[in-house]
């Protein structure tokens, strides 16, 4: 053998090496390795964040605060989920409401976090609704049940009977004086704000709610609203179906009285 055919020899027995390994492709990992290095990851970036907040950060935070990035991709996705939705429910022809029972209405918010949209928030903030299990009185009106539509996976309502109102008001009452709540167990409270109205007492206010009278609106800027106590469990079943189909949102007509006893 020549030294030229030598040389030859030497060059190509790399290039046939080369061609073995690609052919044998990349290596089998198991499920159950990936699976503990996604969670090692986790809990690498976890730790990461506790520290940074342990070092920086004025309020100490839960593990459970800590979001990953696929925790916002999934919150923007139901945010505007929520927005798609609530224009359909707005557009959709509507059926012939039925006929109003009473003029008070009680509204109560029972869901609603990270999965509202801007908008959504905005009209449940404009309501007074800026937390879960809160409630209010309103007076019925066609722009009411309009943004009681846009928010209706979030609340349910109803029409309250003058027992709820008088336990409500008498239980959770309360009005806002220099930026702190107030229950409403002195009279000369009442009086001063509302007394140029002929509202001079507790039972003033209820009196005045239940039949929505003329000072209604004077009545329900003076008091806040309504905080009331988490349902046992069972009371609701976290359905954002209406209530007439087996969920718990929606308008409830004469049965938010019962929930309201739960509640109060």
């Amino acid at each position: 053998m020549s030294g030229k055919e030598a040389k030859v020899v030497a060059v190509e027995e790399p290039k046939v090496m080369a061609v073995e390994e690609e052919a044998k492709g990349l290596d089998y990992i198991p499920e159950v390795i990936l699976k503990k290095r996604k969670n090692r990851d986790e809990l690498a970036f976890i730790r990461k964040k506790q520290l940074e907040l342990g070092n920086f950060g004025k309020k100490k935070k839960k593990v459970a605060d800590i979001k990953r990035p696929e925790d916002f991709v999934l919150e923007f996705r139901a945010k505007e989920i929520d927005l798609i939705r609530m224009k359909q429910r707005v557009k959709r022809p509507r059926a012939t409401p039925p006929p109003v029972k009473s003029n008070l209405v009680f509204i109560i918010r029972i869901q609603g976090k990270n999965d509202m949209h801007t908008k959504t928030k905005k009209v449940l903030n404009s309501m007074q609704l800026r937390s879960t299990f809160t409630g209010v009185f309103a007076k019925a009106t066609d722009g009411l049940f309009q943004k009681l539509l846009k928010v209706q996976p979030y609340v349910t309502y109803g029409y309250p009977n003058g027992k709820s109102v008088k336990d409500l008001i008498f239980k959770k009452g309360y009005t806002i004086i220099e930026g702190n709540p107030v229950p409403l167990t002195d009279n000369n409270i009442i009086e001063q704000a509302l007394g140029e109205h002929g509202i001079f007492c507790i039972e003033d206010i209820v009196n005045e709610i239940a039949r929505v009278g003329d000072h209604f609106r004077e009545v329900m800027r003076f008091l806040g609203p309504l905080k009331l106590n988490k349902p046992e469990a069972g009371v609701l079943h976290g359905k954002k179906q209406v209530f007439s189909d087996g969920g718990d949102t929606g308008n409830r007509e004469d049965k938010i009285n019962d929930l309201i006893i739960k509640m109060n």
